[in-house]
């Protein structure tokens, strides 16, 4: 075919000219404009400038210190680098102003002189790291109110995986914890000498979650036989359920006589105002993003076998652990969020790229490139070993608990807390912001989110936020939050916590919070705890600790006993 020129026609087809050397010019125009399209789709995200893009999905962990993407069917993603214009809204509860912690004894608890029996004294041996053992100290001064004992200051576990040598008054203050609990219990160092002998106690286990009825049937006997009683593994031998009074002791004993030395809290207060000075406003983040705990959920985040085969060797720790089934645990919402997964959940909240977050984490699986993608979502990333010198930090280094208690102390003093599990931690300050005037706590919405970090390759960022901001109602730390009949009291201290309302005369009066549909008394529940429930470290085996120990303990975690679980899970 001969060639012709390019003629219009009313249908306005193009007639492209049959010369060879210029069908073949355009061919290869054509070819490399093809390559770099390519070569661009395939390219790593670019910092976001004006915004990161993100190609799809969780990032897969082919070895601890390797990142990959699936980029296929990827959409442009792009991160805002601003916040939300939320401002105020977005850090702080509205009707947080509403509420106040209330935890003061009313007239009808009786002074602890007019109640304590002078041949009654009960020990307590802790379990677990330091919230663990933190929930048994509480527990365990209601617990010798209920038998109307004299406590004595408890054990701290110097055994488990972290070994940490640490006693009570190296950690909590002593003089202050006796003395500003007086009017309840009587606390003593120690048991004294009985006609120059030294008593040894009895020692026992009783069963979780045990009532003040359980505590007459069990140990009150044993009690009054023996006089000196040590019970051991005392970490959740507690129920949720109590009278008032007694739920208020417990309160006041957390947030009020419960207290870190002078040089931990010196030290830990130095780092927030450090965060402070930095920023107005920070986040703190407990990531909880460690082999052993990922090992342990049974969880998979995409590195194959290599990912397979590491998590798997460390798994075997606990032989009596059932298979996991990775796709159902992540789908309901049983899997910790990927450090990108917490970036991503942030931005879409509306926290934009300036917020300067604080991170309290053992070592994240996957090391520095697992983090790069949170990095690069918020630049501005800041822990305890970047905001002190190692000078600073030597007399804390060796003694973990000590370094936990330091975190504990940022991330309560943070105007955002962020926590990616429900262990002992996040429970306990999630807890103590409630009572301190409902600080923001969030806590990321798993299940649903799951889906949607899945599936964010099919849709806008705007779209993708705001389907994120759908799924966090409710998980926001709102005051009116609480689902009744779940959780624990150290989570949910809902006796504790009184809400402002004006009388007919105009004077603020407070009263115990009752939502629609509440029962009052029944604020918590006894259901049986999993290991999510617990902090990366501080599940604990529940063998006996002596050969006089007389019980069983018949409600455990989980329905089972663990070998070696402590050895792994901790603050």
């Amino acid at each position: 075919m001969g060639s012709r020129r390019r003629r219009p026609h009313s249908h306005g087809r193009w007639v492209v000219p049959s010369v060879a050397p210029a069908a073949a010019a355009f061919a290869a125009a054509g070819l490399l404009l093809v390559v770099v399209a390519f070569h661009c789709f395939l390219s790593p995200p670019l910092g976001d400038g004006g915004g990161v893009r993100r190609p799809n999905p969780p990032f897969l962990l082919n070895k601890p210190a390797e990142l990959r993407r699936n980029v296929i069917g990827a959409v442009d993603f792009a991160v805002p680098s601003g916040g939300s214009k939320l401002g105020d809204a977005l850090w702080e509860s509205k009707a947080a102003s509403n509420f106040f912690g209330c935890s003061n004894a009313t007239k009808q608890f009786a002074d602890a002189k007019a109640v304590t029996k002078s041949d009654r004294y009960l020990m307590i041996a802790t379990s677990g790291g330091l919230n663990q053992q933190r929930t048994g100290i509480i527990d365990a001064v209601v617990a010798a109110r209920i038998l109307n004992a004299t406590l004595v200051i408890p054990t701290l576990d110097q055994k488990s995986f972290w070994k940490d040598a640490s006693d009570f008054a190296e950690i909590f203050d002593v003089e202050s914890f006796i003395s500003s609990l007086s009017n309840d219990v009587k606390i003593i160092r120690q048991v004294p000498d009985r006609n120059g002998k030294t008593l040894s106690p009895y020692k026992m286990r009783i069963p979780r979650k045990c009532t003040p009825k359980c505590y007459e049937n069990r140990v009150l006997p044993a009690l009054l036989k023996k006089h000196v009683v040590q019970l051991t593994k005392f970490d959740y031998r507690l129920s949720n359920r109590l009278e008032t009074d007694l739920q208020k002791l417990r309160c006041r004993v957390n947030y009020h006589t419960l207290q870190f030395t002078d040089p931990i809290l010196k030290m830990g207060e130095m780092l927030a105002q450090r965060m402070r000075l930095k920023s107005g406003r920070f986040i703190a983040l407990h990531l909880r993003f460690e082999p052993d705990m990922l090992a342990f959920s049974g969880c998979y985040y995409g590195g194959g076998d290599i990912e397979r085969r590491e998590l798997g060797e460390i798994r075997k720790r606990w032989k009596t652990l059932r298979a996991s089934n990775p796709d159902r645990e992540r789908r309901h919402g049983k899997c910790p969020l990927t450090p990108e997964e917490v970036g991503l959940m942030l931005r879409a909240l509306g926290f934009g790229k300036d917020v300067h977050l604080y991170v309290a984490s053992g070592d994240v699986y996957g090391g520095e490139e697992t983090l790069a993608p949170l990095k690069a979502l918020f630049p501005n990333f800041h822990s305890k070993e970047t905001l002190a010198t190692k000078e600073e930090l030597a007399p804390f280094l060796p003694y973990s608990s000590r370094m936990a208690a330091l975190d504990f102390i940022v991330c309560d003093g943070s105007d955002v807390f962020v926590t990616n599990n429900n262990g002992n931690m996040a429970r306990m300050l999630a807890g103590r912001r409630r009572y301190f005037g409902h600080k923001r706590t969030i806590r990321p919405n798993a299940k649903k989110l799951y889906s949607l970090f899945l599936n964010r390759t099919t849709m806008s960022w705007d779209s993708f936020a705001s389907k994120v901001q759908t799924s966090q109602k409710g998980f926001m730390g709102e005051p009116n939050e609480v689902k009744l009949g779940r959780g624990e009291f150290h989570e949910h201290p809902m006796d504790c916590i009184c809400a402002k309302t004006k009388g007919k005369t105009g004077r603020i009066r407070s009263h115990s919070i009752k939502l629609p549909g509440e029962v009052v008394e029944n604020h918590s529940s006894d259901g049986d705890l999993d290991w999510r429930d617990l902090d990366y470290g501080e599940h604990t085996p529940l063998g006996r600790d002596s050969s006089n120990e007389t019980e069983s303990d018949d409600n455990r975690i989980g329905g089972s006993d663990i070998p070696e679980l402590e050895e792994m899970m901790s603050d």
